[in-house]
């Protein structure tokens, strides 16, 4: 008892949590979430040419990559330590169909893309993209037929784009189209061609977000009509999100996604409670270019606030996360 005056006495707190907080290295011991460059997956866009590095004005920072320059940005983030490289193919306008032919052609951009890093990369994770919006001369993910996205037709591309990329050497392909049955058909046809090893990263739950918008700028890939609420999720949803995750799982998938990460951390915090597989989150171009448009302005730290919105996304229970900041995030926490 500590007289404060001669008529107020106050009782100080026996507990007090901020003797946690005290110095750096006490809040170091009672951290909850560690984020590492392991825990990173960088999305890389890859284009044809040579030495070339063209800027995406909607994502400052990130760039469209020839083959060369994409294995000089891998080379640099497997030395930093980050996990995996994604593949996003940025295909001529000439080659596209509505069958996405082109994503078939062994001798492809992502194909060569894919042959080249295993050759120089052999012990760096490639994760490949299984959509048809890249090659699809509609936009969509899945095959279109008077306004309607056909899924059992588009289960066929996917099929055979996923065992093509195998073939090229990916560890694990992506499918990101959202129709119904592609995890468990893409499975069989990855075993019946010799691919048990192959692993199935599952855009499990893809919601139709408006964050998506750079992205689509980067790979020039936006529908060419109507949009894609038909197959990817109402982001009012939740409860569906977990119907989607237990049907990827029992088809095969290895690892689930939740799509975007930040407005829908509560998804993957109920989802990490539930299921018991690894999941991933992915960081999106809207993501990504608000925090950059901010910064560029001075309104925020950019490196404070990439962190602070890493280390949540990983709070929030991902076990992995796509970002667009891997390099940039693996070389500040390398810094004591």
């Amino acid at each position: 008892m500590k007289t404060l005056s001669k008529n107020k006495a106050v009782k100080f707190p026996k507990i007090r949590p901020r003797r946690n907080r005290a110095t750096d290295s006490i809040r170091k011991l009672v951290r909850e979430t560690h984020l590492t460059p392991g825990d990173l997956i960088y999305p890389v866009f890859v284009t044809e040419g040579k030495n070339l590095k063209k800027p995406i004005a909607s994502m400052p920072g990130q760039f469209r990559l020839s083959i060369d320059q994409v294995l000089t940005e891998a080379q640099k983030a497997h030395k930093l330590g980050v996990a995996a490289i994604a593949l996003f193919p940025v295909i001529e306008e000439d080659k596209k169909d509505k069958f996405a032919k082109e994503s078939l052609n062994p001798n492809g951009l992502l194909q060569r893309c894919i042959k080249e890093l295993k050759k120089r990369l052999p012990e760096l994770t490639i994760i490949t993209d299984v959509a048809m919006d890249p090659y699809s001369s509609d936009g969509h993910d899945g095959l279109v037929k008077d306004g309607e996205i056909l899924n059992d037709e588009s289960l066929e591309i996917l099929c055979d784009m996923a065992v093509g990329q195998a073939k090229a050497g990916a560890d694990m392909v992506a499918p990101s189209d959202m129709m119904d049955g592609r995890v468990g058909a893409i499975r069989l046809a990855l075993d019946e061609n010799s691919f048990q090893k192959v692993g199935i990263l599952s855009y499990a739950v893809k919601y139709a977000s408006a964050f998506y918008g750079p992205f689509r700028e980067a790979l020039n890939s936006a529908p060419k009509s109507g949009d894609k609420k038909t197959y990817q999720m109402d982001p009012a949803n939740s409860r569906e999100a977990l119907r989607e995750v237990l049907l990827d799982i029992k088809e095969g998938a290895d690892i689930v996604m939740v799509k975007p990460a930040l407005p829908y951390l509560d998804i993957i915090s109920k989802l990490r409670a539930v299921v018991n597989i690894p999941i991933a989150a992915y960081q999106v171009s809207g993501e990504y270019s608000m925090i950059m448009a901010a910064a560029e302005k001075s309104w925020i730290d950019a490196d404070k606030v990439m962190m602070e919105s890493l280390v949540s996304i990983k709070r929030a229970g991902a076990d992995m996360i796509l970002t667009y900041f891997a390099i940039r995030a693996a070389e500040l926490l390398q810094k004591p």
